[in-house]
């Protein structure tokens, strides 16, 4: 507590001293540069004792049910000392919060070490397409591709849970609708859960023949097509004492040596594509005339998940993941496609790995991640796919 106030009152200091400093004058000289630097350096000391007076000042230590809060206040905080006089509700939420650290996020020292800090900022560069291979209609076979999406955002992780926004960066440069992502994760040592949602509405490159077509691979560039997914996946690791997920994906614990896990869970993912006519070439109009006849991919998926994770220790500060789990479930269709029936069994595959490299408090790590859907119906087969690499860096406080 005291060194994140002392943190937080430097750098509001250091962020509002040149301002003030330089308000008024329209030309600074090396020496007035100097001086002020010096000034700023004394009023960064001042700040530090003030605020190591502060919470060092006498306070009262009476034993009563006040006494608690005023302790607090001054970084005395000790919840194993029945003196203190909590009310019974903030004991309640220690000892449920200590039991569930002892239960859920328990490791084996040997293999699995804690990095001693609870908050987590990362900045992340992240690059991702979505791609849809197969046949959409009977006698055609394609392959499609968005452009590739550079996103920045990011990440704020407190203990297990992490929230992350990032949006597409050539969007903001160029223009339109932009794509974006967020994300939501909650890891401990027996369980991991993970939320997102993304939206594509970039160009798709296509390639396609048509059977009985002498005129070979046609390509062509197409607007019109959104592309829409949300989920939530969860899963439990059955080797918990000795494999740290969150050494990889969340850098909330250190990996000491080797470990893997196999890992079961449920998975539950919604999809959405869909074709505004209105912009496709006339190549594609010649397939879908109107707007009722444009196929669109609509469902919702229900599944069970299976799957294993290993850690690999590499040296003192490297770290690499690999991570694969199948799905297989039920697909619930939620597009009347004139009629067309389709496959209510769903199978996915979902690939991750990672490469950190740790240095103290501060860290960075390349990820990549490929989720890949089947679809089937009787005019259509297709595995659309999301891949996507992250690089990022971050520190732990």
């Amino acid at each position: 507590m005291k060194r994140h106030l002392l943190i937080l009152l430097l750098v509001l200091s250091a962020a509002v001293l040149p301002c003030g400093l330089a308000s008024g004058q329209d030309v600074v000289s090396p020496q007035d540069t100097v001086q002020h630097m010096g000034k700023l350096q004394q009023l960064r000391e001042r700040v530090r004792e003030r605020a190591i007076e502060k919470l060092n000042e006498p306070y009262d230590t009476t034993r009563d049910k006040g006494y608690w809060w005023r302790a607090m206040k001054h970084g005395k905080v000790n919840f194993k000392d029945s003196t203190m006089g909590y009310p019974r509700f903030v004991m309640f939420c220690y000892r449920t919060y200590m039991w569930g650290d002892r239960v859920f996020n328990s490791y084996d020292s040997a293999y699995v070490k804690s990095t001693g800090k609870n908050w987590k900022l990362i900045l992340k560069s992240n690059n991702w397409l979505d791609s849809y291979i197969g046949h959409p209609v009977k006698g055609v076979n394609q392959i499609m591709n968005s452009n590739l999406v550079s996103n920045i955002g990011l990440s704020l992780s407190f203990m297990a849970v992490s929230v992350g926004y990032s949006v597409g960066v050539s969007n903001l440069i160029h223009g339109g609708k932009l794509s974006d992502k967020v994300e939501f994760s909650f890891t401990c040592a027996r369980f991991a859960a993970d939320a997102y949602y993304w939206e594509n509405n970039n160009q798709i490159n296509i390639s396609y023949t048509v059977k009985g077509d002498n005129e070979g691979l046609h390509k062509l560039k197409q607007p019109g097509i959104s592309r829409k997914a949300m989920g939530m996946t969860a899963y439990y690791f059955f080797n918990n004492r000795r494999y740290a997920q969150a050494a990889s994906y969340c850098f909330s614990k250190y990996q000491l040596r080797n470990a893997g896990s196999w890992l079961a869970g449920f998975s539950l993912q919604h999809y959405d594509v869909k074709f505004d006519v209105e912009q496709m070439s006339p190549e594609v109009r010649v397939y879908f005339p109107t707007q009722e006849t444009a196929p669109r991919t609509l469902y919702n998926d229900y599944c069970l998940l299976a799957g294993y994770g290993h850690n690999w220790v590499l040296g003192r500060n490297w770290l690499l993941n690999f991570t694969i789990t199948p799905y297989i479930g039920y697909r619930y269709n939620l597009a009347a496609n004139q009629g067309i029936k389709t496959s209510a069994v769903s199978l996915n595959c979902r690939a991750r790995m990672a490469a950190v490299y740790n240095h103290k408090q501060f860290f960075a790590a390349f990820q990549g991640n490929a989720d890949h859907h089947r679809y089937k119906s009787e005019a259509s087969r297709l595995v659309n796919s999301l891949i996507d690499f992250s690089i990022l860096a971050g520190i732990r406080f």
